[in-house]
């Protein structure tokens, strides 16, 4: 489920309020924030009527003490907007920052909660642009955007209130293109919506493509594919660059409007201030405060278009993090969900009941399937690629949803079991080992407070591979890089296995855990597993038939049903599936 490509309003009222909702936790900074903008605001008509003074009632007639005087209301002045300024900087983008670290952290807990489905249909590249680049959009709001703009519009009313008082009817010249820039922000505010939303979209396809592509790049080299994929490259950068074009084409000509009317603004003035002057109806100290207040009009208008850019990026990111906040992808829990603690481990006694199985609408993967194992056996699923032996591990473990039937572990029904409980029970071995950067012991701990230092040292010991650990630089603190790539295929296997034992799980999982192992490895992983499946329920997914001969039973898959099950010499005489299997595999 991917976000919306638009919000389809220029200025979305509900997503502002959803925004704005996040800053409950610092409200007060955040009015004090707002207190500081009021003032600033407040203070704006206050220099140019500083100067009109020092102009007419000091220069004019040769006062020096008191021009010395008005000159020290400036600096006073000067040194009070600094500070105000300053702490209403800082404190905005405190707010901001604080606003992010909370809303990241929520959309990576919930995101983390989503199945497996989700995943698979979502590209990565798509949720690291929500987590990174539209949370920092968000927090654009409240640094740079909302109280900022507010601050603007009070400007805008503080100096028009202060340029009427002084002088109605120039004040209604002086303001006469006002009108036309209305006309030409509304259309500015279309156009770069549009252009925005654009640059979003391409700056999301770009990481998308980067993200699968850094991962895939040994396979890109591998093939000579490099000269093709730039190519493909270059159509997304080049669309990313025209969207920023489209957006600079709006500003382009919006400020170019804004200073013609300004400057026509000071030309209406200039021309009704000479006439104004030579009558005598005014003096020149007024004109150039009414010159002055034309240039703080005209600078809020324009400042306010990069104010309200801001705000439309943000109301267009925060409605991308947003639809996924909303989007339900987690797997239904108990409710209230219980403590972990305060129930037994489960045994591991596991009956699947009809169970049916898609991945996509109905498109069976699994049919009908019902078997039943006892706490402490150990079986083993065979079958053809495709046969539905590793959805049925991934059913077991809630990874995916299945549509019909019924699953039990030790008589309660996987759906009413907590995840963390139903998972933390169970330890799994996959065929392709993902290893995070860090360290091998954080690697096989999983951070999980629970499991000592000895714990691991015991698990390094059962599986073999201390001889292995020893030759690391640092040992368990070696740092195998992202992915795990500073270890071979065999070796991350091996760790994998003694991240399953340190787990100490009441239910093993082993899917194809041999397959990327040498024989003189995969001797070790023997014993491993020996040790490893004692006294508790094991499940193996097996191609090679020879690593799942002592299994206490063997259950024969095709096309996602049980054909056939029993133990290795039974299910050879019975001259089956099974029996087809093994002769691929053993034609001696």
């Amino acid at each position: 489920m991917s976000a919306p490509e638009t919000t389809g309003k220029i200025f979305d009222a509900r997503v502002l309020r959803r925004i704005l909702a996040q800053v409950a936790p610092y409200r007060r900074r955040f009015l004090l924030t707002g207190v500081m903008v009021v003032l600033l605001a407040g203070l704006a008509w206050v220099r140019p009527y500083l100067i009109r003074v020092a102009l007419d009632d000091h220069i004019a007639v040769g006062d020096g003490p008191g021009l010395l005087r008005v000159f020290l209301w400036v600096v006073g002045l000067i040194i009070i907007e600094a500070l105000l300024q300053f702490w209403q900087t800082y404190w905005a983008n405190w707010v901001a920052q604080s606003v992010t670290l909370d809303l990241r952290s929520t959309l990576f807990r919930h995101v983390s909660r989503f199945r497996l489905k989700y995943f698979d249909q979502t590209p990565v590249g798509q949720l690291v642009t929500r987590h990174i680049s539209d949370v920092d959009g968000i927090a654009d709001v409240f640094s740079n955007g909302l109280l900022n703009a507010i601050g603007d519009i009070l400007k805008l009313v503080v100096v028009i209130g202060a340029m009427l008082w002084i002088d109605i009817k120039l004040t209604v010249f002086v303001l006469l293109p006002i009108p036309v820039l209305l006309v030409a922000t509304r259309i500015f505010q279309k156009a770069i919506k549009k252009a925005f939303v654009s640059v979003r979209n391409e700056v999301s396809r770009i990481n998308v493509f980067v993200q699968e592509h850094v991962t895939g790049m040994n396979i890109i080299q591998a093939f000579g594919r490099e000269a093709a994929e730039r190519a493909k490259f270059d159509v997304h950068n080049q669309a990313h660059r025209a969207a920023n074009i489209r957006s600079i084409w709006a500003f382009s000509i919006f400020f170019p409007i804004v200073e013609m009317l300004s400057a026509t603004s000071v030309a209406l003035l200039l021309w009704l201030g000479v006439e104004g002057v030579a009558a005598g109806e005014m003096t020149l100290g007024v004109v150039l405060q009414f010159i002055l207040y034309v240039f703080m009009l005209y600078r809020p208008i324009r400042q306010l278009a990069d104010r309200f850019n801001v705000l439309q990026m943000g109301i267009v990111n925060a409605s991308r993090v947003f639809h996924l906040l909303d989007s339900d992808q987690r797997m239904a829990e108990p409710s209230p969900p219980s403590d972990i603690a305060d129930q037994p481990p489960l045994k591991g006694h596991i009956v699947f009941e009809d169970v049916w199985f898609a991945y996509s609408d109905e498109d069976w993967v699994l049919k009908g399937v019902s078997f039943e194992v006892k706490a402490g056996e150990r079986i083993a699923f065979v079958g053809a690629t495709g046969a539905g032996k590793s959805s049925i591990i991934n059913l077991l473990s809630r990874l995916y949803e299945f549509q019909k039937g019924r699953i039990t572990i030790d008589g309660e029904d996987i759906r009413t079991i907590p995840l963390d409980r139903l998972r933390s029970s169970i330890g799994v071995v996959l065929q392709d080992v993902f290893l995070f950067t860090g360290s091998l012991e954080d690697n096989i701990t999983l951070y999980d407070a629970a499991i000592s230092r000895d714990r691991v040292e015991e698990a390094v010991r059962a599986v073999g591979v201390q001889s292995l650990v020893d030759q690391l630089p640092g040992g368990l603190a070696y740092d195998v890089k992202e992915r795990g790539v500073m270890l071979s295929t065999g070796q991350r296997q091996l760790i994998a296995f003694v991240r399953a034992y340190a787990q100490q799980p009441g239910i093993l999982v082993l899917d194809e855990a041999t397959s990327s192992i040498d024989p003189e490895s995969e001797q070790l992983i023997q014993a491993a597993t020996e040790e490893l499946t004692k006294g508790r329920t094991s499940v193996l997914v097996a191609h090679r038939l020879s690593t799942i001969r002592d299994a206490d039973r063997i259950l024969c898959l095709d096309a996602g049903e049980i054909v056939e099950q029993g133990s290795h010499d039974e299910l050879l005489a019975a001259k089956g599936a099974y029996h087809r299997l093994f002769e691929l595999q053993f034609d001696d």
